[in-house]
């Protein structure tokens, strides 16, 4: 009997990480979707069991904004799974009202540790597991939006915005980026090994409405930019296709956009001082 291949996709209780669940499930995946809240989760699971119609799901508890909860998670994940195929690092926090920077239960900038120093955690954690699978993938998330500011750089003396002032999207874009230059430097570090690290450019996707409930601005702008964006099933497929295409076994250290295609990240990004300086601040966060 073939062993089923298993996915472990963070943030995949909503939006595309919950269409990327329903699919990677339909492809004959087994999928363990991480969550923070439980609650959400178990209404989601019962959600993506119905529509993908398959069983093979399960849920694990995962707070991406704390090592500890980090940890606990992976040694769950560790005692049931003797491998890992493909591990996705969908979750994020992006909240665009937020004015304010908040700190994670561990006192970290909870933006740079969500979307950026936990991914990295997380991956090290697993590392074992995905070593295991015949050929094990590694999919970081990013943002189109990246394409807006063509000279952003990580701040490396404080990339947690305690001496200058806080921005949401600074923050998130910062992360991401950060995302993208982790995905060079890993692949980099795993090239004499079957495992492949690849970055997905995320687009502008049609989300629910009601989160920018706070503001009528805030849903009029969105209202506005929805008529641009695709769904959120339609970007899963770049996330299905990372996953399981066997045209890209061997493609690794790539930018993906939501065609499947090749794409360039910013020449900061791309350069290996740059990448250096970013993972050494990275390892002060995890060590």
């Amino acid at each position: 009997m073939m062993i089923k291949k298993t996915c472990f996709i963070t943030g995949g209780n909503s939006g595309i990480g919950k269409q990327a669940a329903i699919q990677l499930a339909q492809s004959g995946f087994h999928v363990v979707i991480g969550v923070r809240n439980l609650i959400r989760g178990e209404a989601a699971l019962a959600e993506i069991k119905s529509r993908s119609g398959k069983s093979a799901i399960e849920l694990l508890q995962i707070d991406m904004s704390s090592k500890k909860s980090i940890i606990h998670a992976t040694d769950e994940l560790k005692s049931k799974n003797q491998k890992l195929d493909v591990l996705i690092h969908n979750a994020a926090d992006f909240d665009i009202t937020r004015k304010q920077a908040v700190q994670s239960v561990e006192g970290i900038e909870s933006v740079w540790v969500t979307n950026h120093i936990g991914p990295v955690l997380l991956t090290n954690l697993l590392m074992d597991l995905l070593k295991n699978s015949e050929q094990g993938r590694v999919i970081t998330i990013a943002s189109q939006g990246l394409v807006v500011y063509p000279g952003l750089t990580i701040d490396l003396q404080d990339p947690e915005f305690k001496r200058r002032k806080f921005s949401v999207s600074k923050a998130y874009y910062q992360s991401k980026l950060a995302q993208v230059m982790y995905t060079y430097w890993l692949a980099e570090q795993l090239k004499d090994t079957a495992i492949t690290v690849n970055c997905i450019r995320v687009t502008n996707v049609k989300l629910d409405i009601n989160r920018y409930a706070t503001s009528r601005f805030l849903r009029f702008m969105y209202s506005i930019k929805s008529r641009f964006s695709i769904l959120p099933e339609e970007m899963a497929k770049t996330y299905l296709h990372l996953a399981t295409s066997t045209d890209i076994t061997t493609t690794t250290g790539t930018y993906f956009n939501e065609k499947n295609q090749a794409v360039s990240s910013s020449p900061y990004s791309m350069k290996q001082e740059n990448i250096d300086a970013v993972m050494a601040l990275t390892m002060t966060y995890i060590e």
